[in-house]
């Protein structure tokens, strides 16, 4: 009787050494991270909101994860240029990105679209949410939003809207607003929500839309004032102040959120602990007061939760965009 051949046999051992070997090692990897800093990539200026949650939520990383957390600021570009910084990175857990709705937004807003969510983003976890405001001057004839509502449909285009510029979350949520209420507001985009607000507290534009952290200080200075929080709930740093959805329209949020993604191919392991730091430090006081004072609430949950959140969003400013004509500034 022919004995069979041992080649493949040895053959076969071999790729089955290879494979386990392979496992161990990425195990090992895993185990092993992190070995080194951590860095976290922002997409706007040093002092700004996100730059602020960013350095409060990696202090608290850095803890959990025995390893320096270190923030660098990439603004430019919608945050398109932090973005390519992030996806051109290894996929090896030490860049992270925290990002904002931009993200969700830029694929549809900028032409040809600069990355694709689900091939160049491994979502990792969302950390809080703040509200969009839409506010006037305090010596503004609207006291409600019920009646700024009245005007713009009584004189369609008449009624000047200011926001951070085009495309910008206040200018989405604006655009959001408009559809649901039936209005037609004539746009004013800015560089950036201090000129916008310093235009309508001077009289110059009639309403603004900003994130609540801008609103908030010239709120309580009162130079401004607050109409409605375009978030689900309420917030403390802006008391008595309705949400839109109490005002009449059931239903209706547009929020700015934050969440913190890495580059494609991110191993689970990795993107395991890097969520259950994250985690953590939104458990932390001082994460929580900072969202807070920011008019926010701190989001912790599952990564499924995000990326669904990326997913709807993207889908419903990707619509808007569309359908509204909205070009980038």
């Amino acid at each position: 009787m022919k004995m069979p051949s041992r080649r493949p046999l040895l053959a076969l051992f071999a790729l089955a050494g290879l494979l386990v070997l392979g496992m161990s090692s990425n195990a090992g990897a895993a185990d092993a991270y992190p070995s080194k800093p951590i860095r976290i990539i922002v997409g706007y200026g040093a002092g700004g909101a996100v730059d602020l949650i960013a350095r409060s939520v990696g202090q608290r990383m850095a803890s959990t994860l025995g390893q320096p957390v270190i923030v660098e600021n990439k603004p430019g570009a919608g945050t398109n240029i932090a973005v390519k910084a992030l996806i051109t990175s290894p996929s090896d857990g030490y860049t992270l990105m925290l990002a904002a709705n931009a993200l969700a937004v830029n694929p549809a807003l900028f032409q040809p679209a600069p990355y694709n969510l689900e091939r160049d983003l491994t979502p990792v976890s969302l950390v809080g949410r703040v509200p969009v405001v839409a506010a006037v001057r305090e010596g503004s004839e609207f006291k409600t939003l019920q009646q700024l509502v009245a005007a713009a449909k009584a004189k369609p285009g008449a009624i000047s809207v200011a926001t951070p510029g085009n495309g910008s979350t206040p200018h989405l949520a604006m655009e959001l607003f408009q559809h649901t209420a039936g209005l037609s507001l004539r746009h004013v985009p800015y560089k950036g929500g201090s000129q916008a607000l310093t235009d309508v507290m001077g009289g110059h534009v009639d309403v603004v839309a900003v994130n609540a952290l801008e609103a908030a200080p010239l709120a309580k200075a009162g130079t401004l004032r607050v109409l409605a929080l375009m978030s689900p709930e309420r917030a403390a740093v802006l008391p008595g102040v309705p949400t839109v959805a109490e005002s009449g329209y059931p239903g209706f949020e547009a929020s700015v959120w934050y969440g913190f993604v890495a580059p494609a191919g991110l191993p689970q392991p990795i993107q395991a602990k890097l969520h259950e730091a994250v985690q953590k430090a939104l458990e932390s006081a001082e994460v929580r007061d900072q969202l807070a004072a920011a008019g926010g609430v701190a989001l912790p949950g599952p990564t499924a939760q995000f990326d669904k959140l990326l997913k709807s969003e993207a889908a419903r400013y990707g619509k808007l965009i569309r359908e509204a004509n909205i070009k980038p500034d």
